[in-house]
């Protein structure tokens, strides 16, 4: 089953398209990525999902509904997480999930016992009292979830969910996002971290200009688009005539010029190996192929640049 769908979806703003003909879906139960870079739609989209911003033209539907007509009881089983925390900082931890579960319709006699066991969920019973701004920032992105959580939502929106977080936290979040899934809750993230999206996401979409330009797995993805590895030298005219003049068809490599990079990338390890010593070069970095490298192959340009 979907929970999303949506078909040749268009919104615009003046004579600006920020959404372009859209065909998604979105299956119950995965954990579903958005990649691109700001101005892709990506925002936009998931604000239709909410019903906050009215399509231009083509259909949408978040759980067999239309968001314009319904958005009041689409957005009651949503639990998003925005990009800013929004918490009230006169409140403590106890009484913000508290004045947020009445807005999210928690039956009264519910509120006290799922707050306690999402803060359990969190890693955050011991704050239970304390003010906001006794609040680390990863303790408080941590309460943005536990809100999110509040409604037993069917699907849960994460808008760059550990932007500006330590690897400790992140890893902690990624952890409770993989728990989710499990209970059986689809999960929408949008990030600009690809080792986050290959962690974590069943399936990927990239979108640029507001138009969806490849979807699949992390590992179909790469597979597809630019497979093996990657070995990255200084950029210099010397180098790229280096490797320029050793291709044949039998060693195939493909050279891409990044910003003071020369990047390699071949199928097989060996044959980079090869190419690097035959050119006298010492890499900086060999690795494997990744979802950055999707993105650049796709897009011509680094998924965090303008992030």
């Amino acid at each position: 089953m979907n929970l999303v769908e949506s078909h040749m979806l268009v919104k615009k703003f003046g004579d600006f398209t920020a959404v372009n003909e859209v065909n998604l879906q979105i299956p119950d139960g995965m954990c579903f990525g958005l990649l691109g870079p700001n101005g892709a739609g990506k925002s936009t989209f998931i604000s239709m999902i909410y019903g906050v911003c009215k399509r231009t033209s083509g259909h949408i539907r978040v759980f067999g509904k239309d968001p314009n007509t319904y958005g009041r009881e689409i957005r009651q089983q949503l639990g998003i997480v925005t990009q800013d925390n929004y918490l009230d900082k006169e409140m403590n931890v106890y009484e913000n999930m508290v004045l947020y579960a009445k807005l999210m319709g928690v039956p009264k006699d519910e509120v006290a016992k799922r707050i306690d066991e999402l803060l359990d969920f969190m890693s955050l019973t011991h704050k239970k009292k304390a003010p906001i701004m006794a609040l680390s920032g990863g303790m408080q992105r941590r309460l943005v979830f536990v809100r999110a959580l509040l409604g037993n939502p069917r699907m849960v929106i994460l808008d760059e969910p550990t932007t500006g977080l330590d690897p400790a936290v992140r890893h902690l979040l990624w952890e409770k996002v993989n728990e989710l899934k499990r209970r059986g809750v689809t999960v929408l993230i949008t990030t600009h971290y690809m080792d986050e999206a290959q962690n974590l996401c069943d399936d990927i979409v990239v979108m640029d200009e507001g138009k969806v330009r490849e979807q699949g797995s992390p590992k179909s993805l790469i597979n597809k688009h630019c497979p093996g590895y990657m070995a990255f030298v200084s950029d210099s005219e010397e180098n790229l005539q280096k490797f320029s003049r050793r291709q044949d068809s039998s060693t195939a490599l493909e050279i891409i010029r990044e910003q003071n990079v020369l990047a390699l990338r071949s199928n097989d390890m060996a044959n980079l190996q090869i190419h690097l010593k035959n050119a006298d070069v010492d890499p900086i970095l060999i690795r494997p192929t990744n979802l950055e490298d999707v993105f650049l192959k796709i897009t011509g340009r680094e998924l965090s640049q303008n992030a």
